[in-house]
């Protein structure tokens, strides 16, 4: 049972810190703050049930166009929306009002398309359960739990090893100076948004199996992504993957070996305990000004 447990907070645990990587990039980028990831999240598993399941796309093709979809929404809301607000001299609290009205419509959008009932996505594998080593486990999750680390992976060496990665961290940490260097500082900041958006709508239909497709599902699991980002450190990369795990732990032994009444209550309550003890985090990031 044990194996088991921890395969599955490994799971949800790296789909927290995939989200929370979303709020990361956005805040080190821009030094803005969306809370639209959550129905990012949930819109992205609408467009690959509709992929999959209506339009008959074999699952990877459904996943890799709604990750392409989801990273043009996300530059289209930081080029058309953000950009506007902050040409128009709005302070950064109205940008992240503008992202709860987004949160808002997505969940519209979502409504008037998809209804309100909770659809089911179809099986992605001919085998509900695979024995490994002995372990009965389901694929579906060991697909999230691959598909969120290959993303962490590849986000680590896109960031660390390309030369627009490099160009990205460079206009986040001095825009002005990154800019007299002949790097197009509005282009870092519309793709760190677009980058987001693609990991928490690609989450999103991996996470479909499980959970099931609903207009509400991206609520809480946002919610805890960001808190695992802000327990972490608030825009540390790899403190939002250790928050999530943090996270995903905790609620799954709670759940296990407690009650799954109080596992939000719980894993609510260390976080007030971590931001009174530790504000600036696991991995003690300071605030940008």
């Amino acid at each position: 049972m044990v194996i088991q447990l921890i395969i599955g907070a490994l799971m949800i645990g790296s789909v927290y810190g995939l989200v929370g990587l979303g709020y990361g990039l956005i805040y080190k980028a821009s030094g803005l703050m969306s809370l639209a990831q959550g129905d990012m999240l949930m819109i992205g598993a609408f467009l690959g049930l509709t992929f999959y399941k209506h339009l008959q796309l074999p699952f990877i093709v459904a996943l890799l166009l709604t990750m392409l979809i989801m990273f043009s929404l996300g530059m289209v809301i930081q080029r058309v929306l953000v950009t506007t607000l902050l040409k128009k001299g709005a302070a950064t609290v109205y940008v992240i009002l503008c992202t709860i009205s987004i949160s808002m419509v997505l969940q519209n959008v979502a409504m008037f398309a998809w209804g309100t009932n909770v659809m089911q996505f179809p099986p992605i594998f001919k085998k509900s359960v695979i024995n490994i080593l002995g372990y009965d486990l389901v694929p579906e999750n060991l697909l999230a739990l691959g598909v969120a680390i290959t993303c962490m992976i590849a986000l680590h060496f896109f960031m660390t090893k390309s030369k627009f990665g490099t160009s990205m961290r460079a206009a986040a940490q001095d825009p002005m100076a990154a800019s007299a260097l002949g790097i197009n500082v509005p282009v870092t900041r519309g793709a760190s948004w677009g980058i987001a958006c693609m990991l928490a709508g690609g989450i999103g239909v991996v996470v479909g199996p499980i959970f099931g497709v609903y207009m509400s599902m991206g609520s809480m699991i946002g919610q805890k992504a960001f808190a695992g980002a802000v327990i972490g450190g608030y825009g540390n990369m790899y403190g939002a993957i250790v928050g999530g795990l943090f996270f995903g732990f905790v609620e799954t032994f709670v759940s296990a070996y407690l009650t799954s009444n109080y596992k939000d209550f719980i894993s609510f309550a260390i976080l007030i305990l971590v931001m009174i003890i530790m504000p600036t985090g696991l991995f003690k990031e300071q605030v940008m000004e």
